[in-house]
């Protein structure tokens, strides 16, 4: 038996919050009858009618992916190009956790749990995402020390943040940096790198909420153990 509320959340359909709302609006309807009671338990065999439509309570499946360069982070795209969920095979609807851009590689969740992702998206979740991006150009220690501090972009100064010089390669003029943060704004890394004046020529996103890319290759997924999922959702809660 689980919470009403939370087992609408996990299918996706509304946020925790949302979902209390719809309830206690009465908009939630229990084997054909009106539920609007916080922390009824519903069992697997119940069927549930939120605002007209026949809830679909679907296995949960949590994926990690490799995602490489030179494909988008949506379901679907309007241009044609190759997405997320054509790299993997499933029955389920998943959808990204996040977002990676089209020409950033590196670990993403995907999964059908709509209450851990919103969890893990959410502003105040303080889930650790390590970043190596190669730079054009040699940087400078000192702006290093400076944006690991915090930088204003788009009007806001991010968080305090981890910066490790991990390469400089003069005689090519390009640079390795590891950058760790805890937020999860609009294209946030390259913007960054861009208030100290540097363009950002590849990024890579290595490790999301203590998950790794160990064992994986570019285009290849796995799926996540339950501890694992455990381990998420103790991070968030």
């Amino acid at each position: 038996m689980e919470r009403l509320q939370k087992v609408i959340a996990s299918s996706g359909y509304a946020s925790r919050r949302k979902a209390e709302e719809l309830i206690l609006s009465g908009k939630v309807l229990v084997n054909g009858e009106v539920c609007d009671v916080l922390g009824s338990k519903v069992s697997p065999s119940d069927q549930i009618t939120v605002e007209g439509h026949n809830l679909k309570r679907e296995n949960k499946e949590y994926i990690l992916l490799y995602k490489p360069r030179g494909c988008v982070t949506t379901t679907s795209d309007e241009k044609g190009r190759k997405t997320v969920l054509d790299l993997i095979e499933t029955t389920n609807r998943l959808y990204p956790v996040g977002r990676l851009d089209y020409d950033t590689s590196g670990l993403l969740l995907l999964t059908n749990d709509g209450e851990l992702t919103n969890l893990l998206i959410h502003p105040k979740s303080n889930v650790e995402k390590v970043y190596v991006a190669k730079i054009d150009g040699v940087v400078n220690p000192e702006d290093m020390k400076k944006m690991a501090r915090g930088v204003i972009i788009d009007g806001k100064k991010t968080s305090r943040a981890k910066v490790k010089i991990k390469k400089i390669d003069k005689r090519k003029n390009s640079s390795i940096v590891e950058l760790t943060i805890h937020e999860g704004r609009n294209h946030q890394v390259k913007k960054m790198f861009d208030a100290f004046g540097y363009k950002v020529s590849k990024l890579k996103r290595e490790r999301f909420a203590g998950l790794t890319l160990d064992g994986l290759t570019s285009g290849k997924y796995r799926h996540l153990s339950i501890k694992e999922v455990k381990t998420l959702y103790s991070l968030v809660k």
